[in-house]
């Protein structure tokens, strides 16, 4: 056994250090580096039973002589975990899943652990048997391909899936496991980083998806070192408010599918429910026409929305006009404001202008900017637009109103959901002329307020 050492490590990005010291140079953080003691003994396989003699060799391969046979994804019978994964698990990857405390993590993850048709080894390192068993029996009762296993020794993890050879591996949570051949705490940094290696090569060497909960920090960042984001295949993020039910699903990175695509859930007692169609909680089911909201049709990855925009426009009673928007970027909205003022002469400097995404959902498509336009005026002169009616354009500089990529595909969705007509710029090429809702066709911001109110 090799000399044991101790090194100092920054609690909150991970860097190294030789000595103690009060700010780390890396994040500029005061007070977190903290020593941790490291043995630096010969790894040894996650297979218990492999042996040095038996070690399969890799040799180099010639590009041209690789197979390029595209092994088939894991479905996890979750539509909207599906999606946001590119399509389902593929086979040997890693997936880090994180979120704030009681947001339904564990709650998802056994969720699909229990309606997986695969063989599934669920390890919960911060629940006891019976805890998870209660939850099952709200969730899914019925359940013969999910096996529940309480450890947090990873050694011994390998031994029971060596055992059993589960098809997916769920870890609860990373942040509970530890390893003998490093002697610091659980949830340190040397642990979180060696357990990690031990399940990337697990999961490499067996083709065996593994799916990991992640805790996060009160920035909102994944506990533990910034290279753990770098080692897994996929990282989740699942948000929203605990006081709302609404959950949202989305991948920050995924080498496998794009980082674009959304998932949306309902919190209900018997565990998550599948949001098919989004619009239901991100528009309003008002039967009375109000002042200040337009409904926008916007994309997320390949997924059209339709979301609804509320803007509330008040005399600034502070003296300086307060400017605030929720879901949306307030440096854009400032521009949109500036637009109005310069080229369609609205006096909105002395007047508090507030902005708000319904759903709790951010937004980044330019293609909103009509429908903010559109709800700021509709708030200004207390004036409600048709509920019927929608918007999909970019706003620029100029006042003129720009067209936005895909636009038949938001076309489609308006449509669908039984708006009778869809605003957007008339510089849009259209691949069809005949659309089962009206067009209508503007080319700059005055053209807008003209046809909204006269």
């Amino acid at each position: 056994m090799a000399k044991t050492k101790t090194t100092f490590f920054c609690q909150n990005c991970g860097s190294q250090y030789s000595k103690w010291q009060g700010q780390c140079t890396a994040c500029k953080e005061w007070n977190t580096i903290a020593e941790e003691i490291i043995q630096k003994a010969e790894k040894i396989s996650w297979d218990i039973a492999e042996t040095k003699t038996n070690k399969k060799v890799v040799k180099p391969q010639k590009v041209s002589e690789i197979s390029t046979q595209s092994e088939s994804r894991l479905h996890t019978r979750n539509s909207e975990l599906n999606r946001v994964l590119g399509g389902g698990l593929v086979p040997g990857s890693l997936t880090l899943l994180g979120g704030e405390p009681g947001i339904g993590k564990s709650t998802l993850m056994l969720q699909v652990a229990l309606q997986l048709p695969f063989k599934t080894l669920y390890v919960s390192g911060e629940e006891s048997a019976q805890q998870i068993k209660m939850r099952a029996e709200r969730i899914h009762p019925n359940s013969d391909h999910c096996y529940i296993l309480t450890e947090t020794k990873t050694q011994n993890i390998f031994r029971n899936i060596a055992e059993m050879q589960p098809d997916i591996v769920v870890i609860d949570s990373i942040q509970t496991l530890q390893t003998d051949f490093i002697e610091s705490s659980p949830g340190s940094i040397s642990q979180i980083r060696e357990c990690t290696t031990e399940l990337i090569k697990f999961a490499k060497e067996t083709a065996t998806p593994v799916i990991l909960i992640g805790h996060i920090t009160k920035d909102g960042n994944i506990a533990g070192p910034k290279i753990l984001e770098h080692m897994v295949d996929t990282v989740l993020q699942f948000e929203g408010d605990r006081n709302h039910v609404y959950r949202i699903l989305r991948a920050n990175k995924n080498r496998f599918g794009s980082t674009n695509e959304l998932g949306i859930y309902e919190m209900q007692g018997n565990g998550l429910r599948e949001v098919s169609n989004p619009s239901e909680i991100l528009i309003s089911k008002n039967e009375e026409d109000l002042s200040g909201t337009a409904i926008s049709a916007t994309l997320e990855g390949m997924r059209p929305l339709m979301i609804e925009i509320q803007a509330l426009v008040s005399t600034a009673v502070y003296g300086t006009p307060q400017r605030s928007a929720t879901g949306y970027n307030a440096k854009r909205l400032n521009m949109l404001l500036a637009v109005l003022e310069k080229r369609a002469g609205f006096k909105l400097g002395a007047k508090d202008v507030f902005l708000n995404v319904t759903g709790g959902i951010s937004v980044d498509d330019p293609a909103i900017d009509l429908a903010v336009v559109a709800a700021v005026l509709s708030s200004n002169i207390d004036i409600a637009i048709d509920k019927r009616m929608c918007f999909a354009a970019e706003i620029g500089l100029a006042g003129e109103v720009r067209p936005v990529t895909r636009i038949d595909q938001r076309i489609l969705e308006a449509e669908k959901l039984g708006f009778e007509s869809i605003v957007i710029s008339k510089y849009c090429k259209l691949p069809k002329d005949n659309y089962g809702i009206q067009l209508i066709k503007l080319g700059k911001v005055n053209d807008v307020v003209k046809h909204l109110f006269g």
